[in-house]
């Protein structure tokens, strides 16, 4: 399935968080969302990318954002994950891969000359409506969190 693209709505999921519970998107209604997909925990871009999200996490709650990390890792490993790097954005797990199929980030990909179905890396920026305002599909990790803060304070 394709990314869902601006302007469209936001398909809605509930999925179990780290720390325990459930986190569902309609809940965040009224405040932009950011969702960013991720390959595995622990390794070292993604590692990057949740470290730079939670450095800037008070900067999104100012502009009233949610951010949202999801892979299809367990939520026992988000839980070690989080630990190890205290790490303060929500990992949400997407266990059975519904919601990666859904947002279009779950499909073949290439690395050292193999080819593998896994997460590509993208993020997905919610607007207080529901609507996608953006996406960034294939991320680099180096300045991402910055340029979706902009993004955010620019709705």
């Amino acid at each position: 399935m394709a990314t869902p693209q601006p302007g469209s709505p936001a398909p809605d999921f509930t999925l179990p968080r780290d720390g325990g519970g459930q986190v569902t998107l309609s809940d965040h209604a009224g405040g932009p969302v950011v969702l960013f997909f991720y390959p595995k925990d622990n390794t070292p871009g993604c590692t990057k990318e949740a470290i730079a999200f939670t450095g800037l996490l008070e900067d999104f709650a100012a502009s009233d954002a949610t951010v949202l990390g999801i892979s299809k890792d367990s939520v026992k490993k988000h839980e070690n994950f989080v630990a190890k790097y205290e790490l303060k954005v929500a990992l949400l797990s997407d266990a059975e891969g519904d919601v990666c199929e859904t947002y279009g980030v779950w499909g073949e990909k290439k690395m050292y000359g193999k080819t593998f179905e896994g997460i590509t890396r993208t993020t997905v920026l919610v607007d207080a409506g529901g609507r996608i305002a953006r996406v960034w599909p294939k991320v680099k990790v180096d300045g991402h969190a910055d340029e979706v803060l902009e993004a955010v304070r620019a709705l």
